[in-house]
């Protein structure tokens, strides 16, 4: 029996509720002490009531806490599918999920894979022929005619002993007894300006260097030992700096180019040059891709690129930067929509049920709108808009009605309100992607390039970085060499005519 129970019985039962005087004198001592015992229990149950008042105020703070501290974990779970993260930035791989019939997989080439092979070398490309002959059949002995099918063939490429050629370029000495003073015959102005390594070498220092991620220290052995030629680090970067002026042409023509671009996918990636912050940022055209380095991750950098009358459309994701650059320039963006997929995903992480319902809410109506754009092929062009248009409708009204007052699905909400039609520009402008998934993958080269040189040391450092990415991620987009292209405009850099251009059809 309860404190409060046991108290209302014995007050029932000494008949207290009312003061009143007591019939029998006999019972005076035996009603003292039960006074006394019930003035005890009252005090008892004051403090219990007391207690019980300051356990539920401790139980609802701590309510309040573990709800801040799951919101909290949840943050700092974020992961590349809950957030703008990049994949890197995942430290635990998940699980591989178990084979579906419950066998392992083998390694190497699974049943039904075609087969692919590399197609041999054409007859020109041979510079050697080797034949086999049989003198007597392997079998019988006996004699044997030649036949007129074509042979069993095994190419094999081999590099030589000593890769290079090594040109001495001379200027005869003439004795003049007139002036009485020799004279040397002029060496042609492109070997002066080559200097040591030819145009091949110098590109291939290149295309180490700007493709393969390696680092003077890694050429100089790999020239040493390979190539079998002794060079300083610093005459590598002196070549590096040539290579560098020679594509500074085809990166200005680019970087003029951008602002009359009619759409552009926009990010940024951070690094470190001395412990200062730069920011590169990556612009992808329909034709070509130009990276920036800069110290600001702000919208100056946009004004300074594109300028203050860009009238394309921006494709991005939802950084302050480009906002305020839609903003003050009425500038057209689309936000990228797998970021905003992720956000969405995020609010299923939250501890709070509103969080999640409206999370799977918005994210049901997302589900729809990407299964329209899936199933576009199937649609006459009128009716993929008209049900476009519809899923569209469908995620703005999930996403600004019945919205809890929460904070995460309060800033959501207005997010939609605010910008919900820059989420959904592809829908009405042709040729626009929904994501920012070009740029992110253009960009991607740059990370990994980071994470592998730690960044670049100085301004020559920078503007090399900035013509090479531009170089390699433009011909990948193009299918072109970038190893060729480099090359061509070593030469063109060393006879002083005009440098090749990274559009495809030229200037």
């Amino acid at each position: 029996m309860g404190t409060r129970r046991l108290v209302l019985f014995l007050r029932r039962r000494m008949r207290i509720f009312r003061p009143m005087k007591l019939r029998e004198k006999s019972h005076d001592s035996e009603h003292h002490a039960l006074v006394q015992r019930i003035a005890k229990l009252e005090e008892a149950l004051f403090g219990a009531n007391e207690r019980i008042a300051t356990l539920e105020g401790e139980n609802a703070r701590l309510r309040e806490e573990n709800v801040l501290l799951k919101q909290q974990l949840a943050a700092a779970r974020k992961d590349s599918s809950t957030s703008s993260k990049p994949p890197s930035s995942d430290m635990v791989k998940p699980p591989k999920p178990p084979p579906r019939d419950g066998k392992k997989r083998k390694l190497g080439a699974q049943p039904g894979h075609e087969q692919h092979l590399r197609s041999p070398f054409p007859p020109e490309a041979v510079n050697k022929f080797v034949p086999y002959t049989l003198d007597g059949c392997p079998d019988c002995g006996g004699s044997l005619r030649l036949s007129k099918r074509s042979p069993d063939v095994l190419q094999q490429v081999e590099i030589t002993a000593a890769p290079t050629i090594v040109t001495e370029h001379q200027g005869l000495a003439y004795w003049c007894p007139h002036c009485q003073k020799f004279h040397y015959a002029p060496l042609p102005e492109p070997v002066v300006k080559s200097g040591l390594f030819g145009p091949r070498l110098t590109a291939l220092v290149a295309f180490m260097k700007g493709v393969c991620h390696a680092s003077f220290s890694t050429i100089r052995k790999f020239l040493r030992d390979v190539v079998q030629v002794d060079i300083s680090r610093g005459y590598l970067a002196k070549l590096i700096a040539k290579v560098s002026e020679s594509l500074a042409g085809a990166y200005a023509e680019l970087f003029e180019r951008l602002p009359t671009e009619a759409s552009l996918n926009v990010d940024e990636t951070g690094h470190k040059e001395n412990r200062q912050k730069f920011w590169t940022w990556c612009f992808r055209a329909r034709l070509y891709t130009l990276f920036r380095i800069d110290k600001s991750r702000g919208s100056k950098v946009l004004i300074e690129v594109l300028g203050r009358e860009f009238n394309g459309v921006l494709g991005c994701d939802y950084f302050s930067a480009y906002r305020k650059y839609m903003r003050v320039f009425d500038v057209l963006v689309q936000f990228c929509m797998a970021h905003l997929i992720r956000d969405v995903k995020f609010l299923l992480t939250l501890p709070s049920r509103e969080d999640q319902a409206y999370g799977q809410r918005v994210r049901d109506a997302l589900r729809e709108l990407f299964a329209v754009i899936h199933r576009r092929e199937q649609m006459t062009a009128a009716g993929f808009q008209k049900a476009l248009e519809a899923a569209r409708d469908q995620v703005l009204n999930a996403a600004t009605t019945y919205v809890p007052d929460t904070k995460h699905a309060r800033n959501l909400a207005k997010r939609f309100r605010e910008h919900g039609e820059a989420y959904f520009r592809f829908v009405t402008t042709p040729g626009i992607e929904p994501t920012n998934n070009l740029a992110e993958q253009a960009i991607r080269f740059v990370v990994i390039d980071r994470r592998i040189t730690q960044g670049t040391r100085s301004e020559t450092g920078r503007r090399w970085c900035e013509r090479i990415w531009t170089v390699i991620a433009t011909c990948a987009q193009q299918g072109r060499s970038a190893f060729q292209f480099v090359l061509d405009s070593i030469h063109a850099y060393l006879a002083g005519t005009s440098l090749p251009s990274l559009l495809p059809f030229g200037p």
